[in-house]
């Protein structure tokens, strides 16, 4: 079994807002990638037992990360396995890859608490793949979250 990592932000935009930034596949794109990474989303079915499949590509000047599907690509599929409007998002997600050590079903459980200044949202991500260091995968979440954060609240000043 694979490690689990927990981040939260704390986000001054609705708990519907938020939710629907993670269910548009094109705001999706926009906030997802960490850091320089560019996303690209291959297709999309947002219902419980459909998903999307996601590519995230390195920058170019990216010397230290090697991709987990090719040297500048981590392609993977998300499986929605729980959707609970403006509340809790649940995701099963594979990666694209030839090698074992990241190989396995990976869970991503994303719930959204209503708090006085907007909303809390929280990522939890569970059985980790072996090829990824938590402290990897936190760099990242918390990247995508201050993302997310400056999108939505954009979004919701307009």
């Amino acid at each position: 079994m694979g490690s689990t990592t927990q981040n939260s932000k704390d986000i001054h935009a609705s708990a519907e807002q938020v939710y629907n930034a993670f269910i548009n596949p094109q705001v999706l794109e926009s906030w997802q990638a960490p850091g320089d990474m560019i996303a690209r989303i291959h297709n999309f079915d947002p219902r419980v037992g459909g998903g999307y499949e996601m590519s995230l590509f390195y920058p170019d000047n990216e010397q230290q990360m090697k991709g987990k599907t090719t040297d500048k690509e981590d392609r993977f599929t998300a499986r929605f396995v729980e959707l609970v409007p403006f509340k809790k998002i649940v995701q099963a997600i594979r990666f694209d890859t030839a090698n074992p050590d990241f190989a396995g079903e990976m869970i991503m459980e994303i719930t959204f608490q209503p708090v006085e200044a907007g909303t809390r949202v929280t990522m939890l991500f569970k059985n980790i793949p072996k090829g990824i260091r938590p402290e990897d995968n936190e760099a990242g979440t918390i990247s995508s979250l201050e993302k997310l954060s400056k999108y939505v609240e954009a979004k919701a000043e307009e």
